[in-house]
Order: C-alpha cells, then sequence, then structure tokens
C-alpha cells in the first residue's frame, strides 16, 4: 500500500510540475533577460532622449516598465511583491481607491538604477512563475468596482512588458544603439530545445 501511494504521490508531484506557470510562460525570462541587456549600458544622454515633445524619454519609460509591474503585482499579491512594494520611495491613490507607484520617485536617469528596478521588479514575476501553477490563475480579487483575475494581471504585465519593450526597440534604433537581443530578435533569447 505505500508503494502506490509512493507512486501516487510522485505522479501529482509530476503533474504539479509540468503545469507551473514558469513552464507554460517560458521565454518571459529570456526578454527580462533583454530589457536588462539593452539597458544596463546605456549613458544618461540615451536615456533623456525623446522622440518628441510630450512623449517619455528611454529612461522614463524603463521606469514606467518596471513601476507598471510593481503596481499591478501589489494590486494582484504576488509571491514576494511586499519586499519589493517598501522599496517604492511613495505610492499615489488613485480616485477610485486603488494604489499605484508614483513614476517620478523612482529615478530614471541612470542606467545602474533602472537595471536595480528592472530586477527588483521582476523577483514578485519569478516568484509567481516558480510557485504558481495554472489553477492558481483562476484566483481573483477585488480592484474598485472590478473582480479581476490573476490570469487577466499576469496577461496585462506581460503585454506591457512588450509593447513598451517595443518602444524602447525603436526609441533605442532612432538613436543608432544595437541593442541586438532587444530589436534584432525581439526579446525573445531563450532557444528551443535541441532536436538532435
Amino acid at each position: 500500500m505505500s508503494f502506490s501511494r509512493t507512486v501516487a504521490d510522485m505522479v501529482f508531484e509530476t503533474m504539479i510540475l509540468i503545469f507551473k506557470l514558469a513552464r507554460i510562460l517560458e521565454g518571459w525570462d529570456g526578454y527580462q533577460a533583454s530589457l536588462l541587456h539593452a539597458t544596463a549600458p546605456l549613458t544618461s544622454g540615451q536615456l533623456a532622449w525623446w522622440p518628441a515633445a510630450e512623449r517619455r524619454s528611454v529612461g522614463e519609460l524603463i521606469r514606467h516598465i518596471c513601476t507598471g509591474r510593481i503596481t499591478w503585482l501589489a494590486r494582484m499579491g504576488a509571491p514576494g511583491v511586499d519586499t519589493v512594494a517598501h522599496r517604492v520611495p511613495r505610492w499615489h491613490a488613485d480616485d477610485d481607491g486603488t494604489r499605484r507607484v508614483d513614476d517620478e520617485s523612482v529615478p530614471c536617469d541612470d542606467a545602474a538604477s533602472l537595471t536595480g528596478w528592472l530586477a527588483l521588479s521582476w523577483q514578485p514575476i519569478q516568484g509567481l512563475l516558480e510557485e504558481w501553477t495554472v489553477d492558481d490563475l483562476f484566483h481573483t480579487y477585488r480592484l474598485a468596482e472590478y473582480v479581476v483575475s490573476r490570469q487577466w494581471t499576469i496577461w496585462r504585465i506581460m503585454s506591457h512588458d512588450i509593447h513598451h519593450g517595443g518602444q524602447l526597440a525603436t526609441m533605442l534604433a532612432l538613436q543608432g544603439i544595437e541593442a541586438r537581443e532587444l530589436r534584432a530578435l525581439g526579446g525573445h533569447v531563450v532557444l528551443p530545445p535541441s532536436g538532435g
């Protein structure tokens, strides 16, 4: 009897691993790496560049990626987000009672600082990828008058990363900055398994 129980436990553990979000959303970590690699070598002048008046600069755009992540991860209660949220200098309360990171409280003129914020904002994402399964996507939370699923929120964060990462790639190209992983590869730097 203990043998069959052990086999059942092993099957269950295998099934949990199969449905971990890290397995399903494999590649997002590669996109994160391409954002870090594109940001790290930028000078303060390159970070201050903007394509037109009333548009975000390169540094402001990278900061916005980070603060958007932290805002939505905090709303959802992602693993480890409390530690990250305590590092945010200032939060803003919206009219509907929800909170968001005050972008202006996070510096955007230094590549080392911005890569630090990209890494910090990634920590709860890494946590949910490693800890949560598909079933966890269907948990919901209240946000103002809405009932929001974790799935909706994770897609919101991921699409936000991709959208603004594409803007970043274009803004770097307009400055003549290579950023090969983000521009030429579209941030898709995780290779599939070898076939042979």
